[in-house]
This record gives structure tokens, C-alpha cells and sequence, in this order.
């Protein structure tokens, strides 16, 4: 039996894109991708999944009154298709303590940075790279770890560095950290929360 996963996402898509590939190419063996919901009906990340025969859902946050609703909407879909694990793959919203202690250790996240840096409240996207450009760390990377209700304050499941070039911009870095980093170490921590399950169940 594979662990059936839930991929969320917020925009483009390109980590989903980095977890299809490695589906594909069988380094993600003990999970199959059922479903990926996006915050936002017109992610661009929906028609990643939908050209590779993947359900694609939207739970629209701005269409709902609370976070609870947001929530629930959410965990209608995770139900619909009996999820086993959530990956948080550029999905922009916190979620509650109510929704990750309902899948504690069933949640993991890609941060672009080396967790205890430049994380937590506030630091996502562009604003972590021009965190540590500002800082002048020669060294950055990122970090996939479980969710839990501290925002990037779960276990720490795998890491990886990239190097802060001279010239650097916000941007080039960003693209560096997910090309070298996050694309290569989300797939491997997929694999190894999936195979965790899969033993489990």
C-alpha cells in the first residue's frame, strides 16, 4: 500500500513540479501523489497537476470568513481522498494548532534557509534571502522539516547548503537554494516520511 499524499501549494508550482518529477523517476517509491490544493483557485500550480493526471483542488482562503472554514475546507478534500500525509510546497498560509496536532508528524514543510536562521513569523518567499543578504552569511540553503503549531519550529528532517556568491541578489539566490537545495532534498524527505508510514500502516 503507498502512502497516499496531499501536496498544498499557493502559487507556481515548482517544488510540486520537483515532487511529480522525482515520482517519476521513482525516487518518491513509497507515496503516490493523490491530490494537490491550492489557497488559491488560480494557482498555476493546479494546471501543473491536472497535465499529469493528478486531482487538483482549491480551498480559496479568501472566500472564507474564518481560518477554521479555510481549515475544514481543506480537511474535506484531505478526507475525500483518504491523505495519509500532507508536503506544504509553497502553500503561503500558517496553519493552526487545531489542524497540524489532528496530523502530527504527517506534515512537512520546505523553508529556503538553514533552519534556525533566518525562519519563523514573517520570513517566507524573497523576505528570507534578502534576510540573509542583509546579514551577510556566505553560506545559506534550506531545510525540510514537520510541521507542528510554531511556524518553522518543527524536527528538523533534512537540510542542505548552497553558497551566497558575490553579486548576489534576492532573487539569484532564491533561484540557486531551490535549483540546489530545495528541489533535491523535498523529494528525499517525501520518500523517507512516506516509507515511515508505509511501515506503519
Amino acid at each position: 500500500m503507498l502512502t497516499k499524499i496531499a501536496v498544498l501549494v499557493s502559487g507556481g508550482g515548482t517544488n510540486l513540479q520537483a515532487l511529480i518529477d522525482a515520482q517519476n523517476s521513482g525516487i518518491i517509491k513509497s507515496g503516490k501523489i493523490e491530490v494537490v490544493i491550492a489557497s488559491n483557485p488560480d494557482a498555476y500550480a493546479l494546471k501543473r497537476a491536472q497535465k499529469y493526471g493528478i486531482a487538483a483542488k482549491a480551498a480559496d482562503k479568501k472566500t472564507c470568513k474564518t481560518q477554521d472554514e479555510f481549515e475544514n475546507q481543506i480537511i474535506q478534500i484531505l478526507q475525500e481522498y483518504d491523505i495519509d500525509f500532507i508536503v506544504l510546497a509553497g502553500f503561503m498560509c500558517i496553519l493552526s494548532e487545531n489542524f497540524t496536532k489532528q496530523f502530527r508528524n504527517r506534515i512537512i514543510n520546505v523553508h529556503p534557509s538553514l533552519i534556525p536562521s533566518f525562519c519563523g513569523k514573517g520570513y517566507y518567499g524573497l523576505k528570507v534571502h534578502e534576510a540573509a543578504l542583509n546579514y551577510g552569511v556566505k553560506v545559506t540553503g534550506a531545510t525540510v522539516h514537520y510541521v507542528n503549531e510554531i511556524p518553522d519550529g518543527g524536527e528538523i528532517i533534512l537540510q542542505k547548503s548552497v553558497d551566497v556568491l558575490e553579486g548576489d541578489t534576492p532573487e539569484t539566490l532564491q533561484k540557486r537554494v531551490m535549483e540546489q537545495a530545495e528541489w533535491i532534498i523535498l523529494p528525499k524527505a517525501c520518500e523517507i516520511v512516506s516509507s515511515n508510514i508505509k511501515k506503519g500502516k
